[in-house]
């Protein structure tokens, strides 16, 4: 692309490269994972240093709070996550679960809001955490959304991993199973994203009808089955994403 500011892209890869499981990286780190030269990977890590970005002890480097500032444009300006955390903060304390809201970013859903009430996976969940969609309940709720022109898309290139002995890997067996959530309106992810972990979600619909978001509870399965699961815990979260919409659609309205 002729408008492609390469050295751009590069830099955004460097901040990229850093994540909750690699905060810290050497110069040797950071090429590899940015398939950049080591020259190259210590001018941009330099420049960031500079910018106030990224900082080192001499060998390792790290982010700075300052890249906060790259995303708070985009945060700020989402009435999502402020409409939405009232209603999750009441969610969590009626189930006594864990309840989040993410959006879909490519084959990606990000967490965008988040009531925990108990750490149940190996990884901690923050704002801004990323899982492929496949294999959560809010990523299957919002690929069901999908018109099927972006779904053939999707199924066609999103690379599909065995995370679990659970998950479903088959681009046919994905699309069957998103035809049932299509169907009932709600997924229940069952140990597919990570061994004791269920989940269900359901979409939150702007005034147009379309799935914006999805809103889910987890749960560990040793707390819950799956039948307790869709019979305690279905019926609050529909209700939690009726009132997220009933608040969109207010806010909407008082906007134009």
């Amino acid at each position: 692309m002729v408008d492609h500011v390469q050295s751009l892209a590069r830099g955004l890869a460097v901040i990229r490269a850093f994540s909750a499981t690699a905060p810290e990286l050497t110069l040797s780190e950071v090429a590899r994972a940015t398939d950049l030269s080591r020259a190259a990977a210590r001018r941009f890590l330099l420049t960031l240093a500079d910018l106030g970005y990224v900082r080192s002890d001499g060998r390792l480097f790290s982010l700075t709070p300052r890249v906060l500032e790259l995303g708070y444009a985009y945060l700020s300006s989402l009435s999502l996550p402020e409409v939405a955390d009232p209603h999750l903060e009441r969610l969590a304390a009626e189930v006594r679960e864990s309840a989040s809201v993410a959006v879909l970013d490519g084959e990606d859903v990000v967490y965008v809001a988040r009531v925990a009430t108990a750490r149940i996976m190996r990884v901690t969940i923050n704002i801004g955490t990323r899982f492929p969609a496949y294999c959560t309940s809010m990523g299957r709720v919002l690929l069901a959304a999908l018109s099927p022109e972006r779904l053939d898309g999707y199924l066609g290139s999103a690379e599909l991993r065995g995370l679990t002995s659970r998950t479903i890997t088959q681009p046919a067996a994905l699309r069957a199973e998103l035809d049932r959530v299509r169907a009932r309106g709600w997924a229940m992810v069952d140990q597919e994203l990570e061994e004791g972990l269920r989940s269900i979600a359901v979409p939150i619909r702007d005034r147009s009808g379309q799935a914006v978001a999805a809103v889910n509870v987890s749960t560990h399965a040793s707390r819950m089955t799956s039948q307790q699961v869709r019979r305690d815990l279905l019926p609050p979260l529909l209700a939690t994403a009726a009132k997220i919409e009933a608040d969109l659609a207010t806010l909407s309205v008082a906007r134009t």
